[in-house]
């Protein structure tokens, strides 16, 4: 994660938090930094930008990020973590960048915040989809990801993928923006009977009260809050379908169409992450699997 669809894209006891409580939390830390420079150097598209100089020179970056477990959030202990912001931290250490400072949005405020020079990168993991690659540019995916449902205990419906929830009548709910909202829809629903609702947490919820009878979300975001409940549980990850073919989906940093310099740059130190194994080590404690590792390109994927 409300027509256009936003594509959103998400440890242990820090899940209980909702999306509410995590932006007051990063709105505490990152005010100080947005009150001292609410806007960044005018890049140069002609030099593939300035933004990698400046951000070397003044020694700190700054993130666009959404409050979403497991991607990027405020703790309860007021630290900045989730596998954007963890990732961001090794790979900007490598660029000659010590620090970084989280600027919170709402998911759907990311892309016109970074245009509108607010912050230097989303650091969200943000899905990489042809609409957004005409405003902004990526990075190549840091993960790929697959959907899944948070289901009542036992799974009494036996539900496995959208198109099985359908043929069963079953209540569906998912998050605002999420890009299972599209995935529903392919599979016949109508969005207007769609719950949608804030966060996962929520869903769960709506999952243990009763009022739907599932909720649909990344597979890491459902495994995650799955784990924290007495009353519902997972099901088996599975690929959804899109324009009637299967369709994963793969999350990576946003940069201004003009910051080429940094994005290359951005690159260059990610793919030496994935080859060392560095980048599954620092994914891990967010929930993130072997499976969810990729050698997707935002090329592959901006071509949709």
């Amino acid at each position: 994660m409300a027509p256009p669809l936003r594509y959103d894209n998400h440890t242990g006891h820090e899940l209980r938090h909702s999306r509410r409580s995590v932006l007051a939390g990063a709105l505490a830390i990152g005010a100080l930094g947005v009150a001292g420079c609410s806007r960044v150097a005018t890049a140069s598209a002609t030099s593939g930008g300035e933004l990698l100089d400046r951000i070397r020179a003044q020694g700190v970056v700054r993130l666009g990020i959404a409050g979403e477990i497991p991607f990027g959030y405020i703790d309860r202990n007021g630290h900045l973590t989730g596998e954007a912001p963890e990732l961001a931290k090794a790979v900007f250490k490598r660029l000659g960048v010590d620090r970084v400072q989280p600027v919170p949005t709402e998911f759907g405020s990311l892309i016109p915040g970074l245009n509108s020079q607010q912050f230097d990168v989303v650091a969200a993991g943000m899905y990489v989809t042809p609409e957004r690659c005409q405003q902004v540019i990526f990075a190549d995916p840091d993960y790929q990801m697959l959907d899944s449902f948070v289901v009542p205990k036992g799974n009494p419906k036996g539900l496995r993928d959208f198109k099985d929830a359908l043929a069963k009548k079953a209540r569906c709910a998912t998050g605002t923006g999420y890009a299972q909202i599209q995935h529903a829809v392919e599979a016949g629903y109508r969005q207007d009977d769609l719950v949608i609702v804030p966060d996962q947490v929520a869903g769960l919820s709506a999952v243990e009260t009763g009022r739907v009878d599932f909720f649909a979300g990344t597979a890491v975001t459902v495994r995650q809050v799955a784990a924290g409940s007495g009353k519902a549980e997972a099901v088996k990850p599975f690929v959804p379908i899109v324009g009637g073919k299967p369709h994963i989906e793969g999350g990576a940093f946003a940069f201004r169409p003009t910051e080429t310099r940094l994005r290359d740059a951005f690159n260059v130190e990610l793919h030496r992450l994935k080859k060392s194994g560095e980048l599954a080590r620092i994914l891990r404690p967010f929930g993130f699997t072997r499976a969810e590792m990729t050698d997707l390109t935002a090329k592959e994927l901006c071509r949709g």
